[in-house]
Parts: structure tokens; C-alpha cells; sequence
């Protein structure tokens, strides 16, 4: 069940699981909204059956019907992956109490969920998936369940689609469709334009660089610039401002959203993730399976990723630390290399999609009866 109308790593994670579960064995259905990215995603796939409902509320509404569904199709599980999804599942749950109900915090709790609403919610839940060590430390205190209900999962990718495949005349093409110069040494940050990815650090960082006599250095900013692709409008207006008022037209490039992701990664020489607090830190362990150098943010979960020699980790809200880091890099090829090629084998021991998928699998079959 994923009832939401954004279209970040929440959204995406069923499309980039299904797969997955299918080749390791199971049939996979999804209760998403009509007319979402979601939903379009899912429209041609054959591995999955999608049922679209027009709104949460009219969901619950339609909780009957849910309800024959589900029981004629043999569905044991119900995977909710947004907080608000979870009244959904609860219901289900109290009229089908052979589910096994599950629920992955993708965005890290806040406050404490300790209310008799929550209460009700919680009692019905199966298991919670935190998706690293600092989530599940948060979840634990915040959750009205017994710590052995609150269970750590990573995240996983699949690794092997970011080898890279593109022959150099291809890489080379890319490169100038993007606007890097040919001897450029390419920066990028690869995410939704919103301030708490940390495009703004990483822009002020960049100037210092330029400011004190960079020449070889361009930033490549990646991701949606509409709001419905996940992108702040007013943020995004207020970074190209900075960089029209700067005279840096063409050493900033704004990508868009792209779905090439993979392939952007084979013209980049430094991968930076500045966000504030991230719940896991997706971008870092593609970038690590593309074998490219990462600097990360030391807060949130982005360290646990990042393992020593496979990067470099810097304070979130220091771009003058950013711009130091930034600098060490540009100017060690052999380094980047190195930290690059740590970065893709950690990558493929930890973090493959294979592996979360199995983890995932093992939580499905083998859940004990709800905390009464």
C-alpha cells in the first residue's frame, strides 16, 4: 500500500523491489492513488497488479471491496509504507486477522507515537523495518511496540545496473550535452531540489571554489525543477538567481529530472550528498555501485554508508568544509579512483537489491502474532 502523491525513494522503492520479489518467488500487488507517478510507473508492468483508488479516504470507503480482494487473490501480507497508510492497514487487519501486517519507516519518526490512536495502530502491526541503525534508535523510543517488533533492513540497489557500459565517445557526447568542458572535473548532487537535500551548501561551497581561483570545476545539480517532480520551486529559483547573479551560467548545470541516472554517474568525477538528515541516503550507495568518489553529510544514517576509505564525510551545515573536501578531491585523480573503486566493492557486499529483497523475504515468513 503506498496511498501518496510525491514520487521520492517512498514512492519508487515498489518499483525497484517488485522485480525482485518476483524472481525470488512472489506475486506482488499495489493499492496506490490514480493518476500518480506511482501508478504510472506500475501501469506496464506484468509482475504486478495495480489497483488505484481515487484518494485515501476513498479507500476506506471502498475497505469492503478491499477486503473480497484481498482474500481472493490469497494475499497474506500487507506492506504499508507511509505512516498515513497505516489506518488502512489496521482496518484490513481487524477484518482479516490472518494478515501479516508490516510497515517501513522510510523517513525517520519525529515525535513520539505513544497516543491512544497509535496505540489502536500499532497494536496491529506485525513489524516495523527501520531502514538504518539511526532510525531504528528513534523508532524504538518513539513506537508503542516491544523493541524485537522494530527491526533494521538496509536499503539495497541493484548494483549491477550502475557498472559502467558507456564506450568513451558515448561518455564524451553526454558530457557535452550536460555543458561540462572536456577537462572539467565534474561535482554533482543527485536529488530533489528541495533545502534540506543541501543543494544550497553545496552551491556556497562551490563559489569559495570559484572565489579563490578554481578554473576547473563545474557543478551539475540533478533533479526534477517542477513540482511535480518533487522539486521546491522557490528554492530552485533562488539557487539559478544566485548563480545568474554570480556570472556562473556555464559552469552550473541543471540537469532536470533524468532517468539515466546510472549513466550520469559514468561522466561525474565527485558525488556529493549534503543533506541535513537522511533516513538512509539512497544516492550514496548508487553512487558507491557506480564506483564513484562520495562526500557525505556526518549526520543522519549517511555515515554508516559511507565506510572508511570509500569516502569522505563533512558537516552539513560548513560549506567551507565542503569546499576544503571538494578541493582535496579535484586535485587527486589517483585519490577519487581509489575511494571509487572501495566504494563500488562495499557497495556490492552491503548493499545490493538482491540482498534487501532476501532480508525483506525473511520478515514475510517468519512474523510471530501481534503484541497483544
Amino acid at each position: 500500500i503506498c496511498l501518496s502523491r510525491g514520487w521520492g525513494g517512498l514512492e519508487m522503492y515498489p518499483v525497484r523491489i517488485i522485480p525482485e520479489l518476483v524472481r525470488q518467488g512472489w506475486r506482488a500487488y499495489v493499492l496506490t492513488l490514480e493518476g500518480t507517478r506511482l501508478a504510472q510507473a506500475l501501469a506496464d508492468s506484468k509482475a504486478v497488479e495495480v489497483r488505484s483508488v481515487r484518494s485515501p479516504s476513498r479507500a476506506l470507503w471502498q475497505l469492503p471491496a478491499l477486503v473480497r480482494w484481498l482474500r481472493r487473490r490469497g494475499i497474506g501480507v500487507v506492506h504499508c509504507h507511509k505512516s498515513s497508510d497505516l489506518r488502512l492497514g489496521a482496518l484490513l487487519k481487524c477484518l482479516c486477522p490472518e494478515l501479516r501486517l508490516i510497515f517501513t519507516d522510510h523517513m525517520g519518526v519525529t515525535r513520539p507515537k505513544h497516543d491512544p490512536y497509535h496505540r489502536w495502530v500499532y497494536r496491529r502491526v506485525n513489524r516495523v523495518l527501520s531502514i538504518s541503525e539511526a532510525t531504528l534508535a528513534r523508532n524504538r523510543k518513539a513506537f508503542p511496540l516491544p523493541a524485537s517488533r522494530i527491526t533494521p533492513l538496509y536499503l539495497g540497489v541493484d548494483t549491477a545496473r550502475f557498472t559502467p557500459r558507456l564506450e568513451a565517445a558515448e561518455r564524451q557526447t553526454l558530457r557535452d550535452d550536460l555543458g561540462i568542458p572536456r577537462e572539467a572535473v565534474a561535482i554533482a548532487l543527485p536529488g530533489r531540489l528541495t533545502p534540506g537535500k543541501g543543494q544550497q551548501v553545496l552551491l556556497d561551497a562551490f563559489m569559495r571554489l570559484v572565489d579563490a581561483g578554481d578554473r576547473q570545476s563545474h557543478l551539475v545539480l540533478i533533479g526534477g525543477l517542477e513540482a511535480g517532480e518533487g522539486g521546491n520551486s522557490t528554492f530552485i529559483a533562488s539557487l539559478r538567481q544566485q548563480v545568474t547573479e554570480r556570472g556562473l551560467q556555464d559552469r552550473v548545470t541543471f540537469t532536470g529530472f533524468r532517468r539515466d541516472l546510472a549513466r550520469l554517474f559514468e561522466v561525474l568525477d565527485i558525488v556529493c550528498v549534503p543533506s541535513r538528515n537522511e533516513a538512509f541516503g539512497l544516492t550514496v550507495i548508487e553512487a558507491m555501485a557506480a564506483g564513484k568518489a562520495v562526500v557525505g553529510s556526518d549526520s543522519g544514517a549517511i555515515p554508516e554508508l559511507i565506510g572508511a576509505g570509500c569516502g569522505r564525510l563533512v558537516d552539513p551545515q560548513d560549506p567551507a568544509a565542503w569546499a576544503a573536501t571538494l578541493r582535496e578531491l579535484r586535485d587527486a585523480p589517483a585519490l577519487r579512483e581509489q575511494l571509487g573503486t572501495a566504494a563500488r566493492r562495499l557497495a556490492n557486499a552491503r548493499f545490493t537489491l538482491a540482498k534487501h529483497v532476501t532480508g525483506l523475504r525473511a520478515v514475510y515468513e517468519d512474523i510471530d502474532q501481534p503484541w497483544r
